[in-house]
């Protein structure tokens, strides 16, 4: 066998068995209580060994960090595409946040994993964090968000936002929620009543296929 072949096929076989870690990471981590798994846990799940699991990450952060990044890439992506085309920040961080609720409410595994993702890191992934306080900024830019600080502002919006998923996940089940909180952050940005609720009733933009 030629010895590109060979490295085709051990290269093959090492992105199965790094799927298989993640794989298993989501399955255990979405789940209520799943900030708590080990990597014993996921190399039992995978079917591996411990020092398998090292030979793909470093340890239970880098693994985080992965799968956070696995959960979040495509659907922010998505997302900002998707509120693109809307007039000002205020409207666009009210669809972005609904869009991330209804995700969660809709896939409670992806819910329950970027709970747990985020309780031992960045909420919502570093991407996602990042991006949270491009919006902020873009509307205090833009006069319509009178926070005084991005970063306050952006952890308004995720903090906000995170526990608005684990209420969903808990039990809220009220089909307006994911509106309800948008309309207060956009409030806590300094948004007007009437107007942070009529924007955060406005119809959500769609999100491509992630």
């Amino acid at each position: 066998m030629e010895p590109s072949r060979r490295q085709e096929i051990g290269a093959a076989r090492r992105q199965r068995t790094r799927d298989a870690i993640l794989g298993a990471a989501f399955d255990l981590m979405g789940e209520h209580g799943g900030l708590f798994v080990r990597v014993e846990d996921i190399s039992a799940r995978a079917g591996v060994s411990r020092p398998t699991f090292y030979n793909h990450f470093t340890g239970m952060d880098a693994l985080r960090e992965a799968l956070t990044r696995e959960l979040t890439q495509r659907f922010l992506e998505g997302v900002t595409q998707a509120i693109a085309g809307l007039p000002d920040p205020r409207e666009q961080a009210s669809a972005a946040l609904r869009l991330y609720l209804e995700k969660a409410r809709a896939d409670r595994r992806w819910g329950w994993s970027i709970v747990n993702l985020s309780a031992g890191g960045v909420p919502f992934g570093a991407a996602t964090y990042a991006q949270a306080e491009v919006t902020v900024r873009a509307g205090m830019q833009a006069g319509v968000f009178t926070v005084e600080d991005s970063a306050a502002g952006r952890d308004l919006v995720l903090g906000t936002s995170l526990a608005a998923v684990v209420a969903m996940l808990s039990g809220e089940e009220r089909a307006a929620y994911p509106q309800i909180i948008a309309a207060a952050i956009l409030m806590g940005l300094g948004v007007a009543g009437d107007a942070a609720r009529a924007i955060a009733a406005r119809p959500l933009p769609q999100v491509g296929v992630v």
